[in-house]
């Protein structure tokens, strides 16, 4: 039997499949059971509130028990850690509180610690403030640095990622903001290139042309197999494709890398789909919710509303005396509404920055103000006939689900778009979504890449927007080998991964084998929602490997960015340390995960470490870790 072959049938002898073939139309295979279950608090230790996350959780083993920890931003609020104890998460840590963005860890000084650089956000430009950078030793204990000599600049952070530029082996930095507003600035680019000193001393190097918006999310990879970092920018406008140079420098190669223009990109990531030796993309592809969106459910009643940057007003609505809205969402300084005609502010008792619930009766609210534009922040009232009012004029992002409402108009939204994958020719990029199945339209707002059935070929979970008002359920494909011998993405009808919280939008996730089982799991997030945690159970016969990568390797070189090769029973899989589809931040997961399928021997694992030196193994047990040494 063809090998190949032989990856394919083991995993389709797990599930009941309504189609092993390729085909341009989305095939589904359903499963007896979910294929991932959402773990409970007594593995999962959340605070069970409503956030407004930033980017994908950052996955590292902080305290080096060989376990990996996560790291969780909740933007505006601060960065957190859930201390894996074995397999059990404690509840969330903070390391630093306020508007935080882009994360990234690595050991940037060679002292055997890591070190974390959290991206501090600038307070919509009002506030410009540098990158913060920590250490923690093994016994949980966290330090700040110092600002160099030279501080880090001072900017509304977006991006921060740790890479090996100039393949010398130790870390440095992309550091990229969001472009200020003032006049002096207008042609000023904020993304900025910092040089390691090999000692953990960053500093300024070069830069790339400016963005605009939030156009500072970023892929590296190597597109052209050179072992120079390039990086892919995106998240407003066209996705601009730069090929590194090795001396901190980057070419803008995107019309002649990428087959056309691509725009509406939420999330990048690289995977060799097919194995073939060279890292292909996936893109995810999405619109934001509209100023004044609402979305109504007649069967459940539910009306979910969202709206920002200046004056709305929603037709009234009809719901009776008792007014209830579920995760109600209204950063500061607006973040408790004026109620009734003389517009008094709603008294609430406890913290205001998670979504919460508001009840009104109607004896409490009666009228509306004469006039409201005077003011910032929401404002409702009982206006009679059984109906209720809600208008204001709000800054931030403004949501939330209303509960009973009789009827609403029926509103217009905008189209979904179809996920790109985009195969890797010599370095150059086609367009192979249709052939591999991805071809549904939706809003997606993230990427995960895993081998979540262990058969040697990575599959994808893809996050989606959702619509406020129903439990938001991911996409999860996996790559099966078709009876052409051709890749294909098959969609998991019934796999678990669903956000049930009202209100809330999803975001992105990681993988992660949080128990060592030999199976990926997942970790997901969400827009003014919660962080879940699902364990894979799927349950066939297939086979894997972990390699375990220490935190440095001779000579100070960092194992960031290292690339692991395994060849089994004739298939290569590849896997580059700290590669995931975050936008913002950076993993730093020493524990590779391969699936083998039926395979029952490992031929050889090849490292090749950011200063392009290697490093072979053979003769290595399937089911098992294989622990690198320093």
């Amino acid at each position: 039997m063809n090998k190949n072959k032989s990856f394919f049938i083991a995993t389709c002898l797990s599930f009941i499949s309504t189609s092993c073939m390729s085909s341009t139309e989305t095939k589904q295979i359903a499963s007896e059971n979910t294929l991932f279950v959402e773990q409970a608090p007594k593995i999962f230790n959340k605070d069970g509130k409503n956030r407004k996350g930033w980017d994908a959780p950052t996955i590292a083993d902080l305290d080096q028990d060989g376990f990996a920890d996560i790291l969780i931003n909740d933007h505006g609020y601060g960065l957190r850690v859930m201390w894996n104890n074995q397999g059990k998460f404690a509840f969330p840590y903070d390391i630093l509180m306020g508007d935080l963005h882009g994360v990234s860890v690595g050991d940037i000084d060679f002292d055997g610690q890591l070190d974390i650089i959290i991206s501090r956000g600038g307070g919509s430009g009002s506030n410009a403030r540098n990158a913060k950078i920590y250490s923690v030793d093994k016994q949980r204990q966290f330090k700040a640095w110092p600002d160099f000599k030279e501080p880090l600049a001072l900017m509304r952070g977006r991006t921060v990622k740790f890479v090996d530029l100039d393949n010398d082996g130790d870390l440095d930095l992309l550091n990229f903001a969001f472009p200020s507003n003032s006049k002096e600035s207008v042609k000023k680019t904020e993304n900025y290139i910092y040089q390691n000193n090999g000692k953990g001393l960053l500093t300024l190097r070069s830069t790339i042309p400016m963005v605009h918006g939030d156009g500072q999310k970023t892929l590296v990879t190597d597109f052209n197999q050179d072992s120079h970092p390039d990086i892919l920018i995106y998240g407003h406008g066209e996705v601009k494709a730069y090929q590194g140079n090795g001396d901190f420098t980057f070419t803008d190669v995107s019309k002649t890398i990428l087959p056309f223009a691509i725009n509406n990109v939420t999330a990048i990531a690289e995977l060799d789909y097919d194995n073939d030796g060279d890292f292909d993309l996936i893109f995810t592809r999405g619109v934001e919710f509209e100023k004044g969106e609402t979305f109504y459910n007649e069967q459940t009643k539910l009306l979910g509303f969202y709206t920002k940057r200046g004056a709305f007003r929603f037709d009234d609505l009809e719901i009776g005396d008792t007014l209830k809205i579920e995760n109600y969402q209204a950063p500061w300084p607006e973040t408790l509404p004026y109620i009734a005609e003389p517009g008094y502010k709603l008294s609430y008792q406890g913290e205001t920055h998670s979504g919460r619930t508001i009840n009104l009766i109607s004896s409490d609210s009666f009228g509306f103000p004469d006039n409201i534009t005077d003011k910032k922040g929401a404002f409702i009232g009982y206006v009679g006939n059984k109906k209720w009012r809600i208008s204001g004029n709000m800054f931030s992002p403004f949501s939330g689900v209303i509960h009973n409402v009789k009827s609403y108009p029926k509103s217009a939204h905008r189209e979904g778009l179809t996920d790109l994958l985009m195969e890797n020719k010599n370095g150059k990029f086609i367009d192979i979504s249709t052939n591999v199945g991805l071809v549904d339209n939706h809003h997606s707002t993230g990427a995960i890449v895993a081998d979540i059935d262990n058969n040697g070929f990575s599959d994808l979970v893809i996050m989606r927007r959702g619509n406020l008002i129903q439990a938001n359920s991911a996409l999860v494909y996996l790559n099966q080998l078709s009876e052409t011998d051709k890749r294909q993405f098959l969609k998991v009808a019934h796999h678990g991964v669903i956000s049930p919280e009202l209100g809330a939008s999803g975001l992105s996730g990681e993988v992660i084998d949080y128990d060592l089982d030999g199976r990926l799991d997942l970790i997901t997030g969400n827009e003014r929602g919660q962080w879940h945690l699902f364990k894979n159970r799927q349950d066939n016969q297939n086979n894997f490997l972990k390699v375990t990568l220490p935190i440095t390797m001779q000579n100070n070189t960092s194992t960031l960015g290292a690339l692991v090769k395994v060849e089994a029973c004739g298939n290569t899989q590849q896997k580059r340390v700290g590669s995931s589809g975050a936008s913002y931040a950076t993993s730093y997961d020493l524990n590779l995960h391969f699936g083998l399928g039926l395979c029952e021997k490992v031929e050889s694992v090849t490292i090749t470490w950011s200063n392009n030196h290697t490093s072979k193994y053979s003769e290595i047990k399937i089911n098992k870790t294989l622990i690198v040494d320093s």
